[in-house]
């Protein structure tokens, strides 16, 4: 899934406080059209028809006739359909970054996302390369190749840190799952959004043993063994791993399973080559896919995936659109709700 270049538009880019959306009032939903995008798989349509209680129809740059409210199930929103009619739109990935950079977002518009368990294969991921690392995996395969017999180090992850990036739902599960095996892990949040002013303490959610703020992360970046994003694309943290992040790394690994563009990518090559960042994991570029051509191939220590660390299933989008449908109809605002001032 290629990123999107440019800043978010309107109020995201601006960083103002955008008020939530009313739920769907139950007579405007009853009303509403369901349209699903057309790439999704038959089963899966029926599965939302089913939960809804009528009939889909394709997610298209038209517009259906009629005055009726929309219900979307889908991964873009056209812009004949960023309009007022639109009454709720439930996005099949967990990253919101395309959809609300694509255009003005109708304000009164409810957005959902899938997120399922992606944060449990994401978890897996991180987790299953840094056992690589620790083993020595790369070096033992590139041996083999070579016929090569020399024994090699290895290390714990255990009593090591983890910096991790993020600590919503996906951040989080990254956190349980390195604190099962003994990693310390250090979340970092971008906002303030567990206790009031950088430097005080903060409420720890689960999968953190602390956790600090973006402002404050020079010190654990140089003593963190992992720096690993889960970070969302947004205004605020385009090319937020920058010169000045980079600088403070002493030897860290860095991985980044969540948006390429976070990452100025002429930064990270510059540490690399010095030596501050020890190695990096990248399921995630600027720009994807990454042609045979493009210099992030020749990164040293690097090893690119093809963004299939979180893939999303058709059960996840299943499971995920009927809890919503189940918040909201019982009047709730759903957990999977996306605040489309901040981003996600």
């Amino acid at each position: 899934m290629s990123e999107s270049s440019g800043a978010p538009h309107s109020l995201l880019a601006c960083g103002l406080p955008v008020p939530p959306p009313p739920l769907p009032a139950p007579d405007s939903l009853a009303r509403a059209r369901l349209l699903v995008a057309p790439s999704l798989d038959s089963c899966l349509v029926r599965e939302l028809e089913r939960i809804a209680g009528r009939g889909a129809e394709p997610l298209a740059d038209v517009p259906p006739p009629s005055d009726a409210p929309l219900l979307c199930v889908g991964d873009a929103l056209p812009d004949a359909l960023r309009a007022d009619r639109l009454l709720w739109f439930h996005s099949i990935t967990a990253g919101s970054d395309r959809l609300l950079s694509g255009g003005l977002w109708p304000g009164q518009a409810l957005l959902t996302r899938t997120v399922g368990r992606m944060g449990e294969r994401m978890a897996q991921y991180v987790l299953g390369w840094m056992l690589a690392e620790a083993q020595s995996v790369p070096e033992f395969a590139e041996q083999h190749a070579r016929a090569h017999w020399e024994r090699l180090p290895s290390e714990l992850v255990a009593g090591q840190t983890a910096l991790i990036y993020g600590t919503g739902r996906i951040g989080a599960a990254v956190g349980r799952l390195l604190t099962a095996c003994g990693v310390r892990t250090v979340g970092v949040a971008r906002t303030t959004r567990y206790g009031p002013e950088p430097g005080t303490e903060r409420a720890v959610p689960p999968g953190f043993d602390r956790v600090i703020g973006a402002a404050e992360d020079t010190g654990a970046l140089g003593e963190a063994r992992w720096v690993i994003s889960t970070l969302p694309l947004t205004a605020a943290t385009e090319g937020f791993f920058g010169a000045d992040r980079f600088a403070a790394v002493r030897g860290a690994t860095f991985l980044n399973v969540g948006r390429g563009a976070t990452v100025d990518m002429g930064a990270l090559e510059t540490a690399l080559r010095d030596g501050r960042v020890r190695r990096a994991v990248l399921d995630v570029l600027p720009t994807e896919p990454a042609a045979p051509e493009d210099p992030v191939w020749q990164l040293p220590r690097t090893v690119i995936t093809s963004h299939s660390s979180g893939i999303t299933t058709d059960e996840d989008i299943a499971v995920d659109f009927a809890a919503c449908w189940a918040d909201v109809t019982a009047g709730r605002r759903p957990g999977l709700t996306v605040d489309t001032g901040r981003g996600y």
